[in-house]
């Protein structure tokens, strides 16, 4: 019999984020530093432990739903057979990508038991795309998007993080691309997680300012989806699909946060944006029982804090970057 997961502000946690690897084929400028040193491959967690993990988020608290991420997730060799394995969990099982290599993944990992997957894309322009992701593989990306349609991987989103003079002219082709593919794009507001921690106020776009953007070429009105979605999500008036934006900075999700993070070595993180970590690798190597771990959880989960604290003066940058932590 499972058990309410509920922080000190009664938020309860239903969903986990899973970190399968550090690694990338992009370098993203806001996810991951230029020098970055990847971790032995004996620190990262094994197939067997990260399903371990889950098995005890799901039987103990009741989780609802997984998430993949990296690093990029399909850079560890033999991705379906842990998403086979998480598939036999009574979970949504999803995964966030660059998109790259689903060409030729989308398929395998459809059938392994992948639900939905989210494809981060932030320029549908070839040198502008390079330059922001540090590898010019936009037409790869597209084919990518379009191979996981035809996989019936379902819904496609594509993440978009907007940067204030590097791609922010791009929103209304962005929404366009959405709209003609039926995929449903999400404008994120840039956070202060980049590799070479640039970020200020000035760098990021408002969501507000996409939605009025957006909405002056193709009507707009607001879904009421409830729960604990992270982005304020809106419906094109023309039923050309929907569109979302997720205001992490200007309009923060904090009071509804739902999630827990798990990163590729094992640290359990209870916000993007935690200073600390439960080491759950040590105690999954050194015989903890699902008990030992169910309340390691529960005790890291209980030091949640209210919020982030972005553009705060208390306001302190995790140590480690985006592509460390998982998105």
């Amino acid at each position: 019999m499972s058990r309410p997961l509920v922080d000190r502000y009664g938020r309860q946690v239903v969903d986990l984020r899973i970190s399968v690897t550090d690694r990338c084929n992009f370098r993203c400028r806001y996810c991951m530093p230029e020098d970055i040193t990847w971790l032995p491959r004996e620190e990262i967690l094994t197939f067997e432990e990260i399903e371990r993990v889950a098995k005890v988020m799901v039987g103990c608290f009741g989780v609802q739903s997984v998430r993949l991420t990296g690093g990029e997730p399909t850079v560890r060799a033999e991705l379906p057979a842990l998403v086979e394995r998480l598939a036999r969990l009574p979970v949504e099982l999803s995964m966030t990508t660059n998109g790259v290599t689903l060409g030729r993944l989308a398929g395998p990992l459809k059938r392994a038991g992948l639900k939905r997957v989210t494809v981060s894309l932030d320029s549908l322009r070839r040198e502008r795309f390079a330059r922001i992701a540090g590898r010019d593989m936009l037409v790869q990306v597209l084919a990518g998007i379009e191979a996981a349609l035809e996989a019936g991987l379902h819904p496609v989103k594509v993440n978009s993080v907007l940067m204030r003079g590097v791609n922010d002219d791009e929103v209304l082709d962005l929404a366009s691309f959405g709209r003609r593919l039926g995929v449903e794009v999400r404008f994120i507001e840039f956070m202060p997680l980049d590799a070479a921690g640039e970020w200020s106020s000035a760098t990021v776009v408002p969501a507000a300012e996409v939605v009025a953007k957006v909405g002056a070429v193709y009507p707009l009105e607001p879904l009421d989806c409830g729960g604990h979605e992270p982005a304020e999500l809106f419906r094109y008036r023309d039923g050309a699909g929907r569109l979302g934006v997720i205001a992490s900075v200007t309009k923060p999700f904090c009071a509804s946060c739902d999630r827990v993070r798990l990163s590729a070595d094992g640290q359990l993180r209870s916000c993007l944006f935690a200073l600390r970590e439960r080491d759950l690798r040590t105690m999954l190597r050194s015989g903890a029982t699902d008990e030992d771990l169910a309340m390691a959880v529960e005790e890291e989960v209980a030091l949640k804090w209210a919020g982030h604290s972005i553009g705060k003066v208390n306001f302190v940058r995790p140590a480690r970057s985006m592509s460390q932590i998982g998105g």
